[in-house]
């Protein structure tokens, strides 16, 4: 395990007594505290560590069960992939990890007849405030080890058998008697005292990834956190691209998953809140005026889904799905990256003064000075080549709309970072996965594994101080267990949040201080470049 704690964060113990501590940065917990996370039983040991990282921001850093005591009921386990099965409903459907009884009963049974210890268990799943819950599937187990490299050995020799499948730790179950340990950090804004700023900062360019701790040391921040969503994969857009809502000192440079929640802040670190946004876009010449269906993306792929008419599989949100569309009008600034994207169709760039001053196609290529651009693909290629030309001036409007539908106006001193699901709204529990997209109905397996497992995770919201307040919670491995997504929300309502989100988590999640990781991310590769990350800068000098 790497090391947690660098930087002005050093003085920090990960099981630290708060005598260890400097007592003016310090407000130490009892144990077990009055308010202690719901996470495990009751009786479980939790320590709390406060301190201040400048004035009006405190770290506040948790440790709940473990105390060098192993939860005997937890273990190693191969969880194995399970095929359709001769009863299944669909039986070419391909492996997944969870499956109907019968399919994953026909699995045991071949399993148990070549001499492996092999279970079928039952997977039920908390109701959600949009989501009925119950039985999601069957799964298949083999073995009980009490070593990572057991349970690889145990799979290798499924493999050799035919199987497919993978080592896994039963505390990320998310079972509600697991007795941990869980390792979560708390970044606290108290705007009565903050005089630094609340900063998004996406890097360079929209279109290519950094590092949480890249992003943090160029911009000097004090503390950080991964932020929203992103395209990861090439084949699904730019890699780092935002894949939903994007505002950046008050410029909307990507569009909203649907309905989609996003965390709405002010660089003063007032007035955070947490609300769900659409939105309409267009381009004009004269009377004349075509639809966009996009901004900064490439057109043709729209990650999370939450377009527009037309896209496949749905223009519902589907998260971690990339819709298709080939017929698409979008537009792109500076801000996106070197070049545009290249491809068929056509694209008019703008000059500084949004006039026209080259048609090309196919597309792709640089702008501008200050300039800009709209792409065309399939059946748009005409619409905008009968609107724009040459000499032309165009006129691109983007406007952001609340869940009320009232028209969100930024400042300059606004930012808008994507988020999802809901985990916490007025202070009640209010978590909404089918809503986001995160219902999979064809595949169960992926909510199993995204929702219903416990992973890392990143949350953020305001309480009801109007604090804003932005939390991890490390998880694969056996010294943090990590929280499901009704676990998030529980964790963000027992720390006062009035309303809360759930950010990219996984192998995104990282929190840093004065530029240093201050958590242990839980990629093999160290920490992840991401999208963008949510910043809190230093007082400026002089003001």
């Amino acid at each position: 395990m790497k090391k947690r704690l660098c930087g002005a964060a050093a003085v920090l113990g990960v099981l630290v007594t708060a005598s260890a501590l400097p007592s003016q940065a310090i407000a130490p917990a009892a144990q077990p505290t009055r308010h202690a996370l719901p996470l495990g039983p009751a009786d479980l040991t939790e320590t709390r560590t406060t301190t201040t990282l400048q004035p009006g921001v405190t770290l506040t850093r948790i440790v709940r069960g473990g105390g060098g005591t192993a939860d005997s009921a937890l273990h190693w386990t191969v969880e194995v992939s399970i095929p359709g099965g001769e009863t299944s409903p669909d039986p070419d459907a391909p492996p997944t990890t969870l499956k109907d009884r019968a399919s994953a009963g026909e699995l045991t049974a071949e399993l148990r007849a070549k001499g492996f210890q092999a279970r079928a268990e039952q997977v039920r799943t908390p109701r959600t405030a949009d989501y009925a819950g119950g039985t999601l599937g069957w799964r298949v187990r083999v073995g009980t080890f009490d070593s990572q490299s057991a349970a690889s050995a145990e799979r290798t020799r499924l493999r050799s058998a035919g199987h497919t499948g993978s080592a896994v730790y039963t505390g990320w179950d998310g079972d509600a008697d697991a007795r941990g340990p869980w390792h979560i950090d708390v970044l606290t804004i108290d705007p009565r005292e903050f005089r630094g700023r609340l900063d998004a900062s996406y890097g360079p360019d929209l279109e290519n990834r950094e590092t949480t701790s890249d992003l943090s040391t160029t911009a000097g921040a004090t503390a950080a956190v991964n932020a929203g969503f992103f395209v990861l994969d090439p084949k699904a857009g730019a890699p780092g691209d935002p894949a939903g809502v994007g505002v950046y000192d008050g410029r909307l440079l990507s569009e909203p998953v649907a309905g989609r929640p996003g965390l709405v802040l002010h660089d003063n670190g007032r007035r955070t809140q947490v609300t769900r946004l659409t939105w309409r876009g267009s381009v004009s010449a004269g009377t004349a005026s075509l639809p966009l269906n996009g901004n900064n993306r490439v057109p043709g792929l729209i990650r999370n889904c939450g377009g527009t008419t037309g896209d496949v599989p749905t223009s519902l949100p589907l998260h971690d799905v990339t819709c298709t569309n080939p017929d698409e009008l979008v537009t792109f600034t500076p801000e996106y990256g070197d070049t545009t994207p290249p491809g068929d169709g056509a694209e008019a760039v703008l000059d500084a003064h949004d006039r026209v001053v080259e048609l090309r196609s196919p597309r792709g290529g640089t702008l501008p000075p200050g300039g800009s651009s709209v792409q065309a693909t399939g059946r748009r290629v005409a619409d905008l080549t009968a609107l724009a030309h040459v000499g032309d001036r165009l006129r691109i409007t983007t406007t952001l709309l609340d869940e009320r539908g009232h028209r969100v106006q930024p400042t300059p001193k606004t930012h808008i970072l994507n988020a999802g699901p809901e985990l916490v709204r007025d202070g009640r529990l209010h978590v909404t996965p089918a809503t986001d997209g995160m219902v999979h109905p064809d595949d169960p397996s992926w909510y199993y594994g995204w929702v219903h497992k416990r992973n890392p995770r990143t949350l953020a919201g305001v309480d009801t101080a109007g604090r804003t307040v932005l939390v991890t919670a490390d998880g694969r491995s056996t010294e943090s267990l990590g929280l499901s997504i009704g676990e998030s929300a529980e964790v963000a309502k027992s720390l006062g949040l009035r309303d809360a989100v759930n950010f990219d988590g996984g192998g995104s999640t990282t929190m840093v201080t004065d530029g240093a990781l201050l958590n242990d991310p839980s990629d093999a590769a160290g920490e992840r470049p991401v999208g963008d990350a949510l910043l809190i800068l230093p007082r400026r000098q002089g003001h």
